[in-house]
């Protein structure tokens, strides 16, 4: 006679922060789910599309959640505008305009609507981008968290860039082009009242006057990211996994401010994996890499701009390494999500 064991029995799966977060769970969530419901094909996932039949037209879509709603260097609604034009800078092209969809909660004070909006409208002026459509939504108390803002944008490419995540090449030179982890510390000491933001602030910024100082380099400018969600590491493997290739930086040549330095030591955070929102990552042909790091050091957000890495020669495909002060070396993983959600 023989016992039946019984089925294991497993829990619904359910959607976690982590899937929005740029890592691991978000790459899960879209090779399982979403490309494959909607016919998407393989290929690099870049920031903005290629418009099919329109070659030189790119589009991106982008929505923020960002909490709280204001914060030491920005709000929702400048961030909306900065996120959706560097997404586009990052394939090379200049913002031509933008749509905006606010989803409200109900009892979102009127003056801090207006404050919002109005800043998103700076924004947009200050970015010389039109908004030029848009829709609006409002939801019962608790089905929203005061405001989200959805943003498409539209652009044109440089004629003369073409950047993608999959065109890194080994020998390729890493260029940063500021401080990292600003925007990140920022909203999570915001958010818990740590008393950090009384030293730092994000640094929301547009950057396609930036990348457009690159314009003079052609195709030497190989592959174009901001490290926003996930931060530096999730950029650098994303870049190396698309374009097959190893990748070393150097931890003595990383940008991290010394609050932010600090702020993540208590905290246990990885600079690395926080998010940015004003500075970018280049991989750009060797012979051009002079001339690519002094036109970024040329605008006042790239100012602090440095090179920070190379791509191996050799090495193993997809693999992001860090050479440690102390003479070592370890591998920067892809984080598996956001160590701290809703920060865009």
């Amino acid at each position: 006679m023989t016992a039946d064991c019984p089925t294991p029995h497993h829990e619904d799966e359910r959607v976690l922060l982590g899937h929005g977060a740029g890592g691991r769970l978000t790459a899960e969530l879209l090779d399982t789910l979403v490309l494959p419901a909607l016919d998407g094909g393989a290929g690099a996932m870049e920031d903005a599309a290629l418009i099919p039949g329109h070659g030189d037209l790119v589009v991106s879509t982008d929505s923020f959640v960002v909490s709280p709603l204001f914060f030491p260097g920005g709000d929702i609604g400048s961030l909306a505008v900065h996120g959706t034009v560097n997404d586009l800078a990052m394939r090379g092209a200049w913002p031509l305009a933008l749509t905006v969809s606010l989803i409200i909660e109900e009892g979102l004070p009127l003056p801090e609507l207006r404050s919002l909006l109005t800043s998103l409208g700076k924004a947009a002026r200050a970015a010389e981008v039109p908004v030029v459509t848009g829709d609006t939504k409002v939801v019962g108390r608790g089905a929203a968290d005061k405001l989200f803002i959805n943003t498409t944008g539209i652009g044109r490419r440089h004629s003369a860039l073409r950047p993608s995540a999959a065109l890194a090449r080994p020998g390729d030179v890493i260029l940063l082009s500021g401080p990292i982890g600003l925007h990140g510390t920022t909203i999570l000491s915001t958010r818990e009242g740590l008393g950090f933001d009384s030293d730092i602030a994000s640094d929301s910024r547009p950057l396609h006057h930036l990348v457009r100082t690159l314009a003079p380099l052609g195709t030497d400018v190989h592959a174009l990211r901001d490290p926003t969600r996930g931060g530096l590491a999730a950029s650098l493997n994303e870049i190396a996994r698309d374009s097959s290739v190893s990748v070393e930086i150097a931890e003595g040549s990383l940008p991290v401010p010394t609050p932010v330095a600090a702020a993540c030591d208590l905290l246990g955070l990885d600079p690395l994996t926080v998010a940015n929102e004003g500075c970018l990552v280049a991989f750009v042909a060797p012979t051009a890499a002079d001339s690519a790091l002094t036109a970024l050091r040329s605008r006042p957000e790239g100012y602090a701009a440095q090179r920070i890495g190379e791509v191996l020669p050799d090495g193993t495909p997809g693999r992001v390494v860090l050479s440690t002060l102390v003479g070592s070396r370890r591998v920067v993983d892809m984080p598996l999500g956001e160590q701290l959600p809703r920060i865009c």
